[in-house]
């Protein structure tokens, strides 16, 4: 199943690009994961061919050890920003879905501890699942909450509020040193309770009121 951005309201017409992401955005999160926090945003990027759309099952890659659900907002970017200021930052930002970075936790962590980059753990095709996104003008990217089910149990319950750096402060700072391009996508961290996933896990995400998505895990 190929991926092409969509709004809810209608199509969206701009091109698929990078997707920028930011780890450990969440106090908790990197306390459970044992990281420290840290002294400015964490990032790294998937390429395009990482995207696929929500509702595309998951697919656990054989032999790679387990593969961990991190459940986050994304904005998508509909200007072209470069070491912009925040207010410039939220006029670029068109829409606000939800994404799903899918990392290879085992792969990770051995890399991480022979110091080599993370990639192979993070970017791989089908590691960046993303819902339809709302229009940013109808979004309160201060206080938004975002929620993760798996098999009906709750996993994931955060809010855009325990960020320590808000949405357009991420988007703002990435430019400086990345230039976002009119199709970039942003993910901006997850809350607490990631864990593993399992073939026939079945996901239900939910965006506040106004954005809700399933996917599943291929048997």
């Amino acid at each position: 199943m190929g991926y092409q951005h969509q709004l809810t309201a209608g199509s969206c017409d701009l091109p698929v690009g990078k997707v920028v992401c930011v780890g450990r955005n969440y106090a908790e999160h990197a306390r459970e994961l044992n990281n420290p926090l840290p002294d400015e945003p964490l990032l790294f990027i998937k390429p395009s061919t990482a995207i696929q759309p929500m509702q595309q099952a998951i697919v656990i890659p054989e032999g790679r050890g387990g593969l961990h659900y991190e459940t986050e907002v994304a904005v998508l970017i509909g200007a072209p920003l470069t070491r912009a200021t925040q207010a410039e930052a939220s006029a670029a930002i068109t829409g606000v879905g939800l994404a799903l970075d899918l990392t290879l936790r085992d792969l990770q962590t051995s890399l991480k501890n022979k110091g080599l980059p993370w990639e192979k753990a993070k970017a791989f095709d089908g590691s960046c699942c993303l819902s339809p996104f709302v229009a940013a003008n109808t979004v309160n990217l201060q206080s938004l909450p975002v929620k993760l089910w798996i098999n009906d149990v709750l996993r994931q319950d955060g809010n855009t509020d325990q960020m320590l750096r808000s949405v357009t402060a991420l988007v703002a700072h990435i430019s400086e040193w990345f230039t976002l391009l009119p199709g970039d996508v942003v993910l901006t961290g997850t809350p607490a309770g990631v864990g593993e996933l399992q073939a026939g896990d079945q996901l239900n995400l939910q965006l506040g009121d106004m954005l809700s998505a399933a996917t599943r895990v291929e048997n």
